[in-house]
């Protein structure tokens, strides 16, 4: 009989134990029910790989400085959105090499989990990057990006540079709707500096950024020679065939500068004019225009809301019918790539959430046009571009009227080493010729 009683009290036992494993396991899937913002059956099933009592973290290494604040709000929205997953925004500043700053935190063994690189830069790491090609954003690109077959990273931002001027600058000199299709040659852009001037208004301020000038000023002789796209002229660059000396794409595009820095309002001392000076130049109209692209749109505002700009291409001639003296440079330029070397499965599917949110649903789509105002590299994102340089980019880059964005194929040191080349020739510390020369060995050492 006592037998039988502790027998049947095991039994009890066993019985009660079975019971909480399964309201625990329901309680598990309850507690994460509806956390998705989007119905689609694509988010419902990534979100339930992830669903777990445990937070996934994840890391967001972003390169782009000027949107630091609205890349932390976005997460926040997302970790409103995928409660399960937490974010976290590293960013770099300005004057740091996103390269150097992913090797380090590589090298420390604390890799991010997204890297937000330079087009041109994500090669360098594709051996640590996952294989994103069955993705279903993937489908929808504008202008695949392949790396060895692959889709290995996604594409954050198409962005554009040029001159950009302040609207209602321009338009008062000019007597009415300035055209900026009314500049096409270096003489017609000397004209208009002129009538700036006359005008008592400083033509423009020429920001002394390295990677300004290195990376997007001197790219674009890259990319208007006229035989030859950007990676047949690199080459002729690394095997020292290029006779820079007397290349007409470099000259024209020198030439425009020779004029650039006469009416530079910081001539006096141009090393000490930076970005955010320069920014707040032409967004207050104490000057008429400054080189840069259109991601200038958030300092522009900070200074002037309601400010409206625009975009004149920088012109390499005095021929009017040269393609480049009416187009600007536009690319794809800010990739994120997914680690596949540090990074947990459970952080890996959390990352790709992060991706489809910004491409799939509402408030994502929404940082990238409204937030980070950027041009998105996406088919299906048709939301109204809500800023007038935004606008711009767009609108050369649908007429025809642009020129491949060079810096996406340069070195990851490009902007630091041929940037200071290109800081001396603007302070008149290097003529044209040791310029030349300055170019020419740095690609000779390129391997």
């Amino acid at each position: 009989m006592k037998k039988l009683s502790w027998l049947s009290l095991v039994l009890v036992f066993m019985l009660i134990l079975s019971a909480c494993g399964g309201n625990s396991k329901n309680n598990n899937g309850n507690a994460n029910s509806g956390s998705s913002s989007s119905g689609s059956q694509n988010n419902q099933s990534s979100q339930s790989k992830g669903n777990d009592n445990e937070k996934v973290k994840i890391t967001i290494l972003n390169s782009k400085a000027e949107i630091h604040n609205q890349m932390t709000e976005a997460g926040q929205l997302f970790m409103n959105a995928y409660p399960n997953i937490e974010v976290e925004v590293i960013s770099t500043t300005q004057d740091q090499s996103p390269v150097e700053r992913a090797s380090a935190l590589y090298a420390s063994g604390t890799p991010a989990t997204l890297t937000m690189l330079d087009t041109g830069d994500i090669e360098k790491f594709a051996d640590k990057a996952l294989d994103l090609s069955n993705e279903k954003w993937v489908a929808d690109l504008a202008q695949p990006f392949l790396i060895n077959g692959k889709t290995i990273s996604f594409p954050f931002a198409v962005e554009g540079y040029g001159l950009i001027y302040n609207k209602e600058v321009l338009d008062k000199v000019s007597g009415g709707s300035f055209d900026p299709a009314s500049i096409n040659t270096t003489a017609k852009l000397e004209g208009l500096f002129q009538k700036i001037e006359q005008a008592g208004i400083v033509p423009l301020y020429i920001g002394s950024m390295d990677w300004s000038l290195g990376n997007h000023y001197l790219a674009i002789a890259y990319a208007t020679q006229p035989d030859t796209d950007v990676k047949g002229f690199i080459e002729r660059l690394k095997q020292g065939q290029a006779d820079l000396v007397n290349n007409q794409s470099f000259n024209g595009l020198l030439d425009t500068f020779d004029v650039m820095k006469r009416y530079n309002g910081g001539k006096d001392d141009p090393m000490a004019v930076n970005y955010e000076q320069s920014t707040a130049m032409v967004a207050t109209g104490e000057a008429a225009m400054t080189f840069n692209g259109n991601w200038l749109i958030t300092e522009l505002l900070k200074s002037n809301p309601d400010g409206e700009y625009g975009f004149v291409p920088v012109p390499i001639s005095n021929n009017e019918g040269d393609h480049a003296n009416s187009s600007v440079a536009v690319g794809a330029t800010k990739q994120f790539f997914l680690d596949a070397e540090k990074s947990t499965p459970a952080q890996q599917e959390a990352a790709k959430q992060f991706l489809n949110w910004l491409v799939y649903e509402a408030e994502g789509q929404d940082f990238l046009v409204n937030k980070a105002n950027v041009i998105p590299a996406f088919k299906n994102i048709d939301l109204e571009l809500n800023n007038s340089l935004a606008i711009a980019i767009n609108k050369y880059n649908l007429a025809g009227k642009s020129i491949e964005f060079a810096g996406n194929f340069v070195p990851g040191d490009h902007w630091k080493v041929l940037g200071a080349s290109m800081q001396k020739y603007l302070a008149d510390r290097a003529d044209r010729a040791t310029l030349a020369s300055e170019i020419e060995d740095y690609w000779k050492s390129v391997q």
